[in-house]
């Protein structure tokens, strides 16, 4: 009689599923027609000047639903303006495998002197 045969390798395990496709939310459109970050007057008079990174909860209205300061500029008149300044900003909505959907962004907003 033949020999058994030996037992069949096991089959590979399935492939993980791609990554979503993740497309963050954008206040870069032209057609946005987003107002600019309005300086405030105390902060120029006294030379105040940084980057503010607001944490953004935009909508898949492309409307802000929130936002918060995530990295001050240092300056407490400065972060408050930006936050001001995004709650009136528009955006592109961000996209998970092309599907419109709420997510949250980090939005930089800069103060420089000239």
């Amino acid at each position: 009689p033949a020999p058994p045969a030996p037992p069949a390798p096991p089959a590979p395990p399935p492939s993980p599923p791609a990554p979503p496709a993740v497309q963050l939310p954008s206040s870069n459109a032209d057609y946005l027609q987003n107002p600019k970050a309005v300086y405030p007057a105390m902060s120029k008079r006294l030379g105040e000047q940084g980057k503010v990174i607001v944490r953004v909860l935009v909508g898949a209205d492309g409307l802000p639903k929130s936002a918060e300061v995530k990295k001050s500029s240092g300056f407490d008149r400065l972060d408050e303006a930006a936050v001001e300044y995004i709650m009136k900003c528009r955006f592109v909505p961000g996209k998970v495998n092309g599907v419109v959907q709420a997510m949250s962004y980090d939005a930089p907003v800069n103060y420089v002197l000239n």
